[in-house]
């Protein structure tokens, strides 16, 4: 059984969630409910929950400060952000601040159901990678690729170049090539795209963004040439993933 901490500062809002949860008959437990996010961080240090489904606009601690804060600590709790408001700053704040998902009041009952089964299927390829045995690696040069990582993945939705990257860990771009393919099994420009589609997946899945604008804020200026990226990574194009996801 999972466990489910609520927060909104509507009581009628954090009603109807724990009946739609309910009703949802997936293996999750209300266990608390909040008005901000300043309560629920409070809560959390008494009380750990698996996943918070969080507003955004709260007095107070809103949730965007609420996931910020909860991102940086040592938490491995998961949010699900929930609000009124389809406007990009949010969502594009919240995905970056590692939120599992956006969803738009009012909740309806088979949107909960796809996004909480979802978050279980995520919860246990977690738990399965984390036990699996790891290979042993130089700290110093493990270190080294983590930070190009982190960069790399601060910089989306812009394009991060081998140059840029080395110039960042004050290594030569060859090495840093080689280092980088070594530790990740993966060459550094596979990596960035991969990680500007992963972008491009989650824009398509969680907001109403034409592709035009997508590929637009990813950095790509020729919506043909991104399609052709977008379907090359994935097997199909930015329109047919979207109708998929959504029909799935």
């Amino acid at each position: 059984m999972y466990t489910i901490l609520l927060v909104d500062d509507e009581k009628w809002v954090r009603t109807a969630l724990r009946h739609t949860i309910a009703k949802a008959e997936l293996p999750f437990e209300v266990i608390g409910e909040c008005t901000n996010g300043l309560e629920a961080l409070d809560f959390l240090k008494e009380k750990p929950a698996d996943l918070v489904m969080t507003d955004v606009r709260m007095a107070v601690m809103d949730g965007l400060a609420f996931v910020t804060a909860l991102a940086n600590g040592e938490s491995r709790t998961d949010c699900i952000m929930i609000s009124g408001y389809d406007d990009f700053k949010y969502v594009q704040h919240a995905l970056r601040s590692g939120v599992f998902d956006y969803l738009l009041k009012p909740v309806e009952l088979e949107e909960l159901k796809d996004c909480l089964d979802k978050w279980v299927k995520h919860r246990q390829e977690s738990e399965e990678t984390a036990a699996a045995p790891q290979k042993e690696a130089d700290p110093s040069e493990l270190s080294t690729v983590e930070k190009v990582i982190q960069y790399v993945k601060s910089k989306v939705p812009g394009e991060v170049t081998l140059s840029e990257a080395a110039n960042y860990v004050h290594l030569n771009p060859s090495y840093l090539s080689k280092l980088f393919k070594d530790k990740t099994e993966q060459n550094f420009v596979d990596f960035v795209l991969e990680i500007r589609m992963n972008e491009a997946k989650k824009l398509l899945e969680r907001t109403s963004l034409r592709i035009s604008e997508i590929a637009d804020r990813l950095g790509y200026s020729d919506i043909t040439y991104f399609s052709n990226l977008f379907k090359r990574k994935t097997g199909v194009t930015p329109s047919e993933y979207r109708k998929r996801v959504r029909t799935s």
